[in-house]
């Protein structure tokens, strides 16, 4: 509609029109309906001041300003990834510590990295090792399989084990306890797991493994019950407290068969290194289904296990380090974190109040101890060591375990090399963890599935969990897994005469044959964690038949 206004020196017109016809028109139309025409036009500077002096033009300024705003933030919205580019990249205060390295992390300026630094993966850093051509390769005896029949078919005899430890060291006796059940021709009644004096953590097995996907796995070699048959349910179990550390499948059919057969159910406590490592070939191959093939997280575990994986390698390639600097690791290895005089004397009076915490050799001082390879390294020696074996600035990390004696303090070498440093806390929405606090074996369980689908994994520390994820990795096809050389590195580390470049040559030769390559299993050693030759093979023989 157009409003006319009239004045005794002159006439002015103002046509409203609507925003979207503004928006389509040019600054000259725009000018045209401003201002009547006139008999001469004036100065460019005259038509900026009017311009400049229209609201309409400061309102249709504002609205363009804001609508370009919105639409760069919504494609750069990343989808991935809610709400930011690494969700919960600072630390909070409960169930964790802070970590005041994370604001860098979260900048434009430091996700950009993902990718495009990241185009290091063509550094040699990320590139695997030459796995030989090795399969898994699962073939059993025609024997092993006749012998199967009459054994899932069994319904006098019944082993029930209670299994102890952490995670790992549980999920290790379970393996053992799915072959002593075949050696003694018996079902397996599901583990129980012994609530952990430590951590408090009640889980059940179903809790932590998919029960259904373990029975069905193992449906021709062992039968799994859930619990005893009611004939056997008022049964007092024999337990068995005495056997032997590496005990052979002839020590177990001698001592358990005839006490199995009598009294129909056997009850084997604290399993752990009680069975040989070195077993006839099928009762190895045994070993590893179980543990490759029927211990499968449980759905919910894997679930959010495969969510934080995704989120770690959004951006690229990714290491994953197995840090063991908790408390309780320096006490009970009598070795030292180096972190300050305070904490190394903390360390000594803790040991000295409770020496049954140390687990051997207690004759050795903390430097022959450390010199010898028993102690995890801590963080700066972490550091050294990937930066020598050419870790790039901007790779990302991954930390499993606990948290550290001495909090964020006690990672500032490696935060301050590495920026892009993250756990499960960082890396879960809000909320997301809740269903596993308290529970440590299930956290262990989120921290496992991260570690051994990365693309580097190096434990700080030999243990259940690095042992395990070596072994998988390898299982999987040889994937890179560091293992560091502490006994050879560790003088060089103290030779402060050697120029970096020196040292940086010198660590990586040490390692050329120690980055998860096929390796043979050596007599007393777990297949579990060298499967080659007995659960892999490079040939033409058929693979996994299981």
């Amino acid at each position: 509609m157009a409003v006319s206004k009239s004045n005794k020196k002159k006439q002015q017109c103002y046509i409203a029109v609507p925003s979207q016809i503004i928006n389509s028109i040019s600054s000259s139309g725009l000018q045209s309906l401003l201002l009547s025409p006139k008999k001469k036009n004036p100065s460019f500077s005259v038509k900026l001041k009017l311009l400049l002096n229209n609201p309409r033009f400061w309102v249709l300024f504002l609205f363009v300003f804001g609508l370009v705003g919105m639409l760069k933030m919504w494609f750069n919205f990343d989808t991935l990834v809610p709400f930011s580019q690494n969700p919960c990249g600072i630390f909070q205060e409960k169930g964790s510590f802070e970590n005041e390295q994370q604001s860098s992390q979260l900048s434009a300026g430091a996700v950009s990295v993902g990718k495009e630094e990241n185009g290091d993966e063509k550094n040699e850093f990320w590139k695997q090792p030459d796995g030989l051509g090795y399969r898994p390769c699962l073939e059993i005896s025609r024997e092993y399989r006749k012998t199967s029949l009459d054994i899932v078919k069994g319904r006098n005899r019944y082993l029930m084990v209670v299994v102890s430890g952490g995670m790992n060291q549980q999920r290790n006796q379970i393996v053992d306890a799915v072959v002593i059940a075949r050696i003694l021709g018996a079902a397996l009644v599901v583990p129980i797991l012994q609530v952990n004096v430590i951590w408090g953590d009640e889980s059940e097995f179903s809790d932590i493994f998919d029960l259904d996907h373990f029975k069905e796995v193992l449906a021709n070699d062992v039968r799994i019950v859930s619990s005893l048959p009611s004939t056997h349910v008022m049964t007092r179990p024999v337990e068995e407290k005495r056997t032997p550390l590496h005990a052979s499948p002839e020590w177990i059919r001698l001592h358990y068969t005839r006490k199995i057969r009598r009294d129909g159910v056997l009850l084997l406590r604290s399993l752990d290194s009680r069975l040989s490592k070195d077993l006839p070939s099928d009762l190895q191959k045994l070993r590893c289904k179980v543990a490759f093939h029927a211990l499968r997280f449980s759905p919910s575990i894997l679930e959010l296990g495969n969510k934080l994986t995704e989120r770690m390698r959004s951006k690229g390639p990714y290491v994953a380090l197995h840090l063991r600097m908790e408390k309780d690791v320096w006490v009970r290895t009598g070795c030292l974190p180096g972190l300050s005089h305070e904490y190394d004397e903390m360390i000594n009076n803790e040991r000295k109040q409770r020496p049954e915490l140390l687990t051997s050799r207690s004759n050795m001082t903390y430097h022959d101890r450390k010199l010898a390879g028993l102690c995890p390294l801590n963080a700066l020696e972490v550091t050294r060591l990937l930066k020598a074996l050419g870790a790039p600035k901007s790779a990302r990390i991954y930390w499993a375990g606990g948290i550290p004696l001495g909090g964020k303090e006690a990672l500032q070498p490696l935060t301050n090399e590495f920026p892009q440093f993250f756990n499960k806390e960082d890396l879960s929405l809000p909320g997301e963890l809740e269903p596993f606090a308290k529970k440590a074996s299930l956290m262990a369980a989120l921290d496992y599935i991260v570690s051994e689908n990365s693309n580097v994994f190096m434990p700080s520390h030999g243990g259940n969990m690095g042992h395990a994820i070596q072994g998988q990795r390898a299982y999987a096809g040889h994937k890179k897994t560091i293992t560091p050389n502490k006994r050879k590195m560790l003088q060089h580390f103290l030779n402060s005469s050697l120029s970096e470049t020196e040292f940086n040559a010198i660590i990586l030769d040490l390692h050329r044959d120690s980055l998860g390559q096929p390796e043979l299993r050596k007599a007393g050693r777990d297949v579990t964690k060298y499967p080659v030759p007995e659960c892999m093979c490079n040939g033409t023989r058929n693979h996994s038949s299981m």
